[in-house]
């Protein structure tokens, strides 16, 4: 990247006027407007040049009025108990300062270049705001011990320090690389004064270089694919804030029915009727509690002609006959789908002509080509090569509501969630009905697909809505569920899967899942690596096997069978507890899988430990990356210590531990002084009618001065002298999870 293109935002023009706007001068005489709002107590947006571009809706929230003050060189305003401020300095450049409490948490960047002492314009090794005619950049300064988190469902690292992160929607093929399904331009760090956070408000590509050495190790650099700047700045005390802020921003997150917490199953894929039908009975007759089978993309549908709302024929004669038999046995029915239709398409000319797609630059007929002039392809002879297909263009209202109304074919047939897949596919050059270029639609495309995939489902479910989504952007948490798509199948791509998931987390997503026992590999995953992501899992907010191959768990040994189906069982326990997390997720914006970064961070000790993770606010896991079953972790310091879920086996805190489990187990500890609600087995949730009864209390330690207490949805269970009262419910007091 050479920054020596920008030109350099400097100077205030003279004013005499206090407002929100002030005009800066760059270093080549142009007019730039820039201007300062506040979102509410600690939320301020600047821009920088705001070009009239469609609007996404990405931003829910409206500007509040508030007092700004403007002098000679600076513009400040003030929102709760933090103020932004923008000023030139001496070298005239324009800084920006972020203040909580009387105290700084963010400046820009202070990182000079040597050539500054002969141009002290240049002082910085890189503006602090700065224009080309395609690119805008912002830098602002990271002190050496600031951690930067967030920025999307990455693989890599939880804390970005030293990482160029990339937010571009991309069909990443695994969790392996920088490349993701799910990006969200939103960071946030952890500074002795506090927490700061920041969201780049586009629809285009963002590059971040979070203290990115070849950039500068001591900067937090953002650069935008347009010559315009419209970022929200966060004020707060903690994390957990700076999230609900964002969620203020950008909406709240929607939650999920009952039924998406238990146990989902998949394959890429069932043959046919006969395959899948099987399956569904041969985990009812293993005694697997389960609640979602999922037809997969080649599952049902005719891969040369697809995407279609039609079962194939060939296969599926009378697909309601199959719903009906899946319905029979309790379960809940997931059909994949994803936003092309085939050139094959028996009505692709009819749809083209009625503006349904995107189109090319020139306004010709686009049609997206998988793989153009290369000799293979990534989806192998199992998934079949995808075949020539429009994009549906999701910015045109008609083709919005013809793609929405459409799956009201298959709610009629007894589909009850829909798997929506791919959405990352918009190319560069395409033209979309609202006038915007593909560079602009590619991210947002995600957002425009999943939402219109999610009010289809809301309209005819309700409450009960949700979706499977793979593809993301600003926003993702208000369509519920997403899930990490296609990890390798070995150690390395349970670990990224684990990390992917807290990034999504950190980014404004509580709800997430993975392909457990990884979607591809060499050979099938080894029966260990199986268990163990298993195991991992069940504390996720939503659990899904899936991949190429067998993932039913007998087909990897009687062992595992038995563990698995015990840890299943366990996961339908755990509905309570995670039915309240899922609240909490809501209420305040804490994912229900927590890093201990997010859970800590002031201690320095648990940053350090990113693989491990908090289920909800009392349960810590962690996950066995290896198959010799040792885990290195660490247990905050906590009144009373901690307890082994298991066995009840007392650990004090503010400790590292080192562990060794066999296949039976991984380590889960529960907070001193908690009372664990445990909710029933059942073999699908449909007996339970949307409720969560409790009928045990597992108590973990001494109850404090209060006693204990836990509140699950629709129930606040407290200790009295005669044992467990419940309001609602009837409980029986227990001293052990199992």
């Amino acid at each position: 990247m050479d920054f020596t293109q920008f030109d350099r935002l400097i100077s205030f023009a003279p004013s005499g006027v206090v407002a929100t706007e002030a005009t800066v001068v760059s270093l080549d005489g142009k007019s730039v407007s820039v201007s300062l709002a506040s979102y509410g107590a600690g939320v301020f947006r600047l821009r920088v040049n705001p070009i009239a571009k469609p609007d996404y809706g990405l931003v829910v929230a409206q500007a509040e009025p508030d007092a700004a003050e403007r002098g000679e060189s600076s513009l400040k305003i003030k929102s709760g108990r933090a103020t932004l401020t923008l000023a030139s300095d001496a070298s005239h450049a324009l800084n920006l300062t972020l203040q909580h409490k009387g105290k700084t948490l963010l400046t820009s960047i202070t990182d000079e270049h040597f050539r500054g002492m002969a141009k002290p314009l240049e002082a910085t090794r890189i503006a602090t705001f700065g224009l080309t005619p395609t690119q805008a950049v912002a830098a602002f300064a990271l002190t050496s011990d600031t951690p930067v988190y967030g920025l999307g469902e990455k693989g890599g690292a939880l804390n970005k320090r030293g990482q160029l992160v990339s937010s571009r929607v991309e069909d990443a093929l695994g969790v392996s690389t920088d490349l993701s399904y799910k990006n969200t331009p939103f960071a946030w760090a952890i500074t002795p004064n506090g927490c700061w956070g920041m969201l780049a408000h586009t629809t285009v590509d963002v590059a971040h270089g979070v203290g990115y050495a070849q950039w500068s190790n001591q900067s937090y650099v953002v650069v935008t694919e347009e010559p315009q700047l419209d970022l929200f700045f966060f004020a707060a005390d903690t994390p957990e804030q700076v999230i609900a802020a964002y969620h203020r921003i950008t909406g709240k997150p929607a939650n999920v029915p009952l039924w998406s917490l238990g146990v989902w199953i998949s394959r890429a894929y069932y043959k046919d009727e006969a395959d899948i039908l099987h399956t569904a009975r041969e985990f009812r007759q293993r005694k697997f509690p389960v609640d979602v089978i999922t037809f997969d993309g080649r599952a049902w549908q005719d891969t040369p002609t697809r995407f279609h709302f039609n079962f194939d024929p060939s296969r599926y004669p009378d697909p309601k006959r199959v719903m009906g038999e899946l319905k029979a046995l309790d379960y809940k029915i997931c059909a994949w789908e994803y936003p092309l239709v085939s050139v094959n398409h028996p009505e692709y000319r009819k749809y083209e002509q009625s503006h349904y797609f995107l189109k090319n630059a020139d306004g010709s007929e686009l049609i997206f080509e998988w793989d153009t002039g290369k000799k293979t392809t990534p989806f192998g002879p199992t998934l079949t090569p995808l075949p020539p297909s429009g994009l549906v263009d999701f910015t045109n209202p008609a083709a919005y509501a013809w793609w929405r109304d459409e799956h009201k074919k298959l709610w009629e047939l007894g589909v009850d969630t829909i798997k929506s897949d791919f959405g990352e596919q918009v190319p560069h050059d395409a033209l979309a009905h609202n006038g915007d270029t593909g560079a602009r639609v590619h991210n947002v495309n995600a957002h425009l697909y999943n939402r219109c995939v999610y009010e289809a489902s809301r309209d005819a479910y309700g409450d009960q809505a949700c979706v499977w989504g793979r593809a993301a952007w600003i926003g993702s948490q208000r369509h519920p569920v997403q899930w990490g798509g296609d990890p390798q199948s070995d150690w390395q791509g349970l670990a990224n899967s684990l990390r992917a998931s807290m990034n999504h987390g950190h980014s404004g997503t509580p709800f997430h899942a993975t392909d457990v026992g990884g979607f591809y590999g060499a050979t099938q995953p080894e029966p260990a690596l199986y268990l163990r992501w298993v195991q991992a899992a069940i504390f996720a907010s939503h659990f899904r096997i899936h991949g190429i191959g067998a993932r039913e768990p007998w087909c990897f040994g009687r062992d595992v069978e038995r563990i698995t189906r015990e840890f299943f069982e366990i996961r339908y326990k755990l509905l309570p507890y995670l039915r309240g997390a899922c609240d909490l997720a809501v209420k305040t914006g804490l994912p229900v899988m927590r890093s201990m970064a997010l859970m800590h961070p002031d201690d320095r000790v648990a940053r350090a430990f990113e693989l491990q993770f908090y289920c909800g606010p009392h349960l810590i896991v962690m996950p066995v990356l290896n198959p010799e079953g040792d885990v290195e972790g660490y247990l905050p310091d906590h009144p009373g210590g901690w307890y082994d879920l298991w066995s009840g086996m007392h650990v004090d805190g503010g400790e590292v531990i080192t562990l060794n489990y066999d296949l039976e187990r991984i380590p889960v500890f529960v907070k001193a002084g908690t009372a664990f609600a445990i909710g029933p087995v059942v073999q699908s949730t449909q007996p339970l009618e949307g409720d969560t009864p409790v009928v045990a209390v597992a108590e973990f330690g001494a109850a404090g001065r209060g006693g204990f207490a836990v509140c699950v949805r629709g129930a606040a269970l407290k200790r009295s002298e005669d044992g467990w009262r419940s309001y609602g419910q009837r409980v029986v007091n227990v001293k052990r999870f199992v």
